[in-house]
């Protein structure tokens, strides 16, 4: 910040205030954290007071209605109007005074004149300055998107890590001195045992293959591996960065000897997932492309590399998938392959069993892309967002039930962001941030959070010019400073390849402890008399005290708190009744499903008898059917009798025709015989012997 001296009636005692109470960004005050020194209500008046008497009357928009700690502040700052600078810092050191009565005797001897931020360059950096003998790392804010200044004084800080006051929803760039490591994009990020990891990537064209890691709390250690596969052993370089001083080292490690030595080629667009103690790189774009993605695994104790077998069918090899650990598994999403083809297939990697298996997913699948970001949001649900065609930047959301493995588009809600791809992604919570990416015209300067659970975005912050954050392929990993969860972006390519490192302390993760915040609620309230003229209300779980100055024409301010009330107790009023409306609703709809419900269990146990009646009837009918196939064999075994008795029958009756014939014949031949013996002159006696004979 550029620093210039008002000529105030009470400049040193009030700058000595001010450091005192933390709120002048240098290193010298005793505690750097206001909350930390006072309640809500007095850090927040104190760091009104501070911004009217340094900067002057609240001009600056009214912020986000999800950030409810920075709506505080700037509601606090506002409603001193058009106060006095000289009289914005009588009341401050009055205050302080009244809070803290000895802190003078506690102070530093030193004096500090009021701090204004002014525009240095489009993305934050420090440079030391000196005062009264005394160095401070002095903060470079980045620009809002409207052009106003972000102003670094304020009570929620991340400090002494930096060596300075870092506001919320801001990126800073910490002053990092000392050999970088080499800038790049499309590389992998991954955080493990306190530490981020940094391989691969892509300069200029060309492949990289060195590993680099650094610590989220303390210290930022980058080691670079070059890979010997003739010989097997592992060389490094380490490169130490200490966010104490923020300045590069280098430490030497040993070599590790290989037994089985392992060529691991350089790669871009792949994706850096931890697992156990090791860091597993999956799929890329390499210079000779394998058929197939290659799993690859660094072992964190002994320092070397190491290609994974996997069985079943692996997926065909490609680079800008993305790759994302639910419990044991991976779950790989589209890609672009070796050959320029964009893909939309799902896989899963069993990483106990190191199986393979492709996915056959119900619903309308995101249409082919690479370069997209991908979360988990409650280990059951895939989020896929943005990416690119080879024509077309996307902005859709599309989600994957992990349990049926259907797809689903849902609305999206807020400030939508623009198409883009390259850009990365973390999640805190049920929020989800994404930072950078671009569409070939321009690098996305909003940095967005997706509420995984409404499907809401927000703008978190913005950035102007070519900034690292404005950047394709940048990386994205949460780290810790101070307690906090933080956002670290390395590197991308805007138009040159970058390896800054940035970090950002978002505020709504304040509110993760409690989506559903209590209503505000107005409260008046008469305090300490030597206090001036106050009136207190509360705003979600802070309080915030106006100041009507004693100098100071105070009807019209009590009157506009009047009216602040009344606007706020109104609108309390009527979400008050739509909430209770909607109660009532859901009550009378909640009656009239339990009635449903009763109805179709009375309906269940009607049918049921029915069934059990039908049953019973099916069990009667089917002991008739075996009765009557009894008496149908029995019939068939009779018929088939009798049809013996009817051949038996016709057989008798053929040879009783035939005996009658014959004996028909036989009389005829008698019969004859004796005309003719007669004729003959024989005697019937004779013939008769001789027929007989």
């Amino acid at each position: 910040m550029a620093r210039t001296s008002t000529g105030l009636a009470y400049p040193d005692r009030f700058y000595a205030a001010a450091s005192y109470a933390g709120l002048d960004g240098s290193l010298n005050s005793n505690n750097n954290d206001v909350s930390s020194r006072f309640s809500n209500e007095v850090a927040l008046i104190l760091y009104a007071l501070y911004q009217q008497a340094t900067i002057g009357p609240c001009d600056v928009p009214k912020p986000s209605s999800w950030n409810p700690v920075e709506q505080s502040k700037w509601k606090s700052w506002q409603q001193l109007g058009n106060m006095a600078t000289t009289e914005a810092m009588r009341l401050f050191v009055k205050i302080l005074e009244e809070e803290d009565p000895g802190w003078y005797s506690r102070a530093s001897n030193f004096v500090l004149e009021p701090t204004i931020d002014v525009q240095m360059n489009h993305y934050s950096n420090f440079e030391p300055i000196t005062e009264n003998g005394n160095s401070f790392a002095e903060t470079k804010t980045i620009t809002a998107e409207n052009g106003s200044l972000v102003q670094t004084q304020d009570k929620d800080v991340i400090s002494e890590g930096l060596g300075s006051v870092v506001i919320y929803d801001t990126w800073i760039s910490p002053p990092i001195t000392g050999q970088n490591p080499k800038a790049r994009y499309q590389h992998g990020a991954a955080v493990l045992q306190e530490k981020m990891y940094i391989y691969g990537g892509n300069h200029n064209g060309r492949y990289l293959g060195d590993l680099h890691f650094s610590t989220r709390n303390e210290i930022l250690l980058n080691y670079d591996y070059q890979f010997q596969a003739v010989t097997g052993k592992l060389g490094s370089i380490s490169v130490v960065l200490d966010f104490r001083s923020w300045t590069w080292s280098k430490v030497g490690t040993k070599a590790v000897e290989s037994p089985s030595p392992v060529n691991i080629a350089p790669c871009a667009g792949h994706s850096l997932i931890p697992w156990g103690n090791k860091l597993l790189s999956i799929a890329g774009h390499m210079k000779d492309p394998s058929e197939t993605i290659q799993v690859k695994a660094f072992d964190l104790q002994t320092g070397t590399w190491s290609m994974l077998n996997t069985y079943g069918r692996p997926p065909v090899s490609r680079g800008g998938q993305s790759v994302n650990l639910v419990g044991t598994t991976l779950v790989i999403f589209g890609g672009q392959g070796a050959n320029r083809t964009l893909l939309n297939d799902l896989y899963i990697l069993d990483l106990e069993t190191m199986t393979w298996d492709e996915i056959d997913v119900a619903g309308v699948a995101p249409s082919p892309r690479s370069d997209h970001a991908a979360a988990v949001h409650a280990e059951r649900y895939l989020l896929v967002f943005g990416g690119s065609s080879h024509a077309t930047f996307f902005n859709d959301l599309h989600v994957l039930d992990l349990q049926t493995m259907e797809w689903s588009k849902p609305a999206q809600l807020g400030e939508l962001p623009t198409p883009r791809a390259g850009h990365a992604g973390v999640t805190i919570g049920e929020n989800w941030f994404i930072a950078g990416g671009g569409d070939n015209k321009s690098g996305a300067s909003k940095t967005m959070v997706l509420n995984m659970s409404s499907f809401v975005w927000s703008v978190v912050t913005s950035v102007e010019g070519t900034v690292p954050l404005a950047s394709e392929g940048l990386s994205l990993v949460v780290g810790s400073l101070k307690g906090d969860d933080i956002l670290v972006s390395f590197g991308g390519y805007n138009g040159r390849y970058n390896s800054e490192v940035n970090i950002l302390n978002p505020s709504c993760k304040l509110n993760l402890q409690s989506n559903i915040t209590e209503a505000p609620s107005a409260v008046h309230n008469v305090t300490n008399t030597t206090r001036d003229l106050r009136s207190e209300f509360e705003i979600g779980q802070g309080k915030i005290r106006e100041i009507v100055m004693d100098n100071v024409d105070s009807k019209p301010t009590i009157s506009e708190c009047e009216k602040t009330n009344e606007r706020i107790i109104a609108t309390l009023k009527v979400e008050k009744q739509e909430l209770e409306s909607s109660l009532s609703e859901e009550k009378l709809q909640s009656l009239q499903l339990k009635q449903q419900l009763l109805e179709a269990e009375t309906r269940n146990a009607e049918l049921y008898k029915e069934l059990q009646s039908v049953r019973g009837q099916l069990g009667t009918e089917q002991s008739r059917c075996f009765k009557l196939e009894v008496e149908v064999a029995e019939l068939r075994q009779k018929l088939q009798t009798m049809e013996t008795l009817e051949k038996e029958l016709e057989l008798l009756q053929r040879q009783k025709a035939a005996s009658e014939q014959a004996a028909l014949n036989a009389k005829q031949r008698q019969g004859a015989s004796g005309v003719w013996g007669w004729l003959a002159g024989n005697p019937p006696e004779y013939t008769a012997i001789n027929n007989h004979a």
